[in-house]
């Protein structure tokens, strides 16, 4: 059977590259974005390379339009089986420069976004006793690193490696739940000077999503590396 992955923040960067190697790995993919039409462009990019993508439009920094994306899929009879919470924001001010403002931007798409997305599509997951969760983290939220990412990024990166340990302690062992760190890549939000690129970034998220039934969860990966948390 063709499992279905669903990604988020994909229509440029590590999200887009994601799509094409779960496509290319055979799966069904959803490639979902905030903006419908940069969303449907990049899905039609995929199309072209005679790749099974659509899109959905669906904005993680809220809640309706979540639970609108979830009626869609169902209304569809798609069921999502792979979850890739890639949408994120990479605000670069100093703690004492940050204002509050920022700050919950910060929550609301890199923490937020993939609470509300576990929480509409993992149960289904659970109820068909197979799922594949991955959280596009980062090495900048690690506690035992210091959280070096700039405060707002680091903040909201430690706080989604928890939310991945909390999901992982609620569903079963047939439910993979990873975090992942894709280093830094040659994407719009890690600039020309990154010295990955993003077919790099995307081969620890795509061997999560496929991992096996006796693959690993509740762990935090770098180059398909367990790193500490």
């Amino acid at each position: 059977m063709t499992r279905t992955a669903l990604v988020t923040g994909a229509n440029r960067g590590i999200g887009l590259e994601a799509c094409r190697q779960l496509a290319l790995a055979g799966l069904a993919v959803v490639l979902t974005a905030r903006d419908p039409a940069r969303g449907s462009r990049s899905a039609a990019r995929l199309q072209a390379e005679g790749l099974e993508v659509s899109f959905e439009q669906l904005d993680v920094t809220e809640l309706a339009s979540v639970a609108a994306c979830a009626r869609r899929l169902a209304d569809r009879n798609v069921e999502v089986d792979v979850l890739v919470n890639n949408a994120g924001v990479y605000p670069t001010q100093t703690f004492f420069r940050l204002d509050e403002a920022v700050m919950m931007e910060s929550l609301q798409v890199n923490l937020l976004g993939a609470f509300r997305t576990c929480q509409a599509f993992v149960p289904g997951m659970a109820r068909r006793g197979y799922g594949r969760v991955v959280n596009v983290s980062s090495g900048g939220g690690a506690m035992t690193e210091g959280i070096p990412g700039p405060a707002a990024y680091g903040i909201a990166k430690a706080g989604l490696n928890a939310l991945t340990r909390v999901v992982a302690g609620a569903v079963g062992n047939h439910v993979k739940v990873n975090a992942m760190c894709p280093g830094w890549v040659r994407t719009e939000m890690g600039g020309p000077g990154a010295p990955r690129s993003a077919v790099e970034a995307t081969d620890t998220l795509v061997w999560l999503a496929t991992l096996p039934g006796d693959g690993p969860t509740n762990a935090f990966f770098r180059d398909r590396r367990s790193i500490p948390w």
